[in-house]
């Protein structure tokens, strides 16, 4: 019976919110990881081109053998490595 009779006295909570004035939505600006941006623009140096052209090589040759045992994980390695290694020097400059 409390209950029924503070619903009477302050209203219904759903009233208040119709007569509330609406807030306008601000738009959410996409958030763009910076991890991202500096892989990309790290797999662009001449470092890691090198180490990419090396697993795009072992790729293509593993993809034209019907029946092989050779797999590409050292090339893979090399050019994460690579990779993440000038990320690494770039990426602390952008933390807040």
């Amino acid at each position: 019976m409390v209950f029924e009779q503070k619903m009477l006295t302050y209203g219904d909570p759903e009233d208040e919110e119709e007569d509330a004035p609406e807030e306008e939505e601000e738009e959410e600006e996409d958030l763009v990881d910076p991890l991202e941006a500096i892989r990309a623009k790290c797999e662009d140096t001449e470092h890691c081109v090198h180490y990419k052209e090396r697993l795009e090589l072992c790729e293509t040759r593993v993809n034209s053998k019907s029946n092989t045992t050779e797999e590409c994980t050292e090339e893979l390695f090399d050019f994460l490595h690579a990779r993440d290694h000038c990320v690494s020097h770039k990426l602390f400059h952008n933390v807040k």
